[in-house]
């Protein structure tokens, strides 16, 4: 597992269903109280993690449904901090995808604005959530958002980041196969062919 994530930190080395029905159950006898505690004892797991389970837990436990009500703008700041410090796509893709993109469509005044600094920050790991975001937003996304995340990110250098462009172009492309396309031909010369093979896999 270690090898596979690359990852400088250890696993305990258990399997994610074992993994997922444990936090569960350890969640459900470990009730937290307002939104404050939430944030705290995320981010206390986060910080004094030994081992990477250890920062999966912290991550499910942002998303337990118990505090769903916790899932409001001011939590934004919780899980850019998990993101950037995470810098790996095993902590960014929960986050991004299940986090940030239903904050995205719950709170669009509030959230197109971070989403959209993020595609252009400094940290590649903010750009890939600002592409990847709107994932499983289907005919909810916000396209022009989606595109103008996508278009100042198609020059960059980044395996992650390109990989992201072309996953996020597949996905949207199975609501709007037309736009994507579209797309694709206006800017077909400054797509790396990883973005172009991974936009265009499932349309010939």
């Amino acid at each position: 597992m270690r090898r596979y994530f690359k990852s400088e930190m250890p696993f305990h080395g258990v399997p994610t269903a074992d993994r997922r029905r444990l936090f569960v159950d350890i969640f459900a006898t470990c009730p937290l109280g307002d939104f404050e505690t939430w944030e705290d004892t995320v981010r206390t797991l986060w910080r004094v993690a030994s081992h990477r389970e250890e920062r999966y837990a912290a991550v499910e436990l942002t998303g337990y449904r118990r505090y769903a009500v916790h899932q409001v703008p001011e939590a934004v700041p919780l899980y850019e901090e998990l993101i950037v410090a995470g810098a790996w796509w095993d902590y960014v893709d929960p986050i991004a995808i299940n986090r940030i993109g239903p904050l995205l469509r719950a709170y669009p005044r509030e959230l197109r604005p971070r989403v959209s600094g993020w595609a252009l920050a400094g940290d590649r790991w903010l750009r890939r959530t600002a592409i990847l975001c709107q994932l499983r937003s289907g005919e909810a996304t916000d396209v022009d958002l989606l595109l103008d995340c996508v278009e100042p990110n198609l020059p960059h250098p980044d395996f992650f980041v390109r990989k992201a462009i072309g996953w996020a172009l597949r996905e949207y492309a199975k609501t709007d196969s037309g736009r994507v396309v579209k797309f694709v031909e206006e800017h077909r010369d400054q797509m790396s062919p990883l973005s172009l093979r991974e936009a265009l896999r499932n349309l010939g």
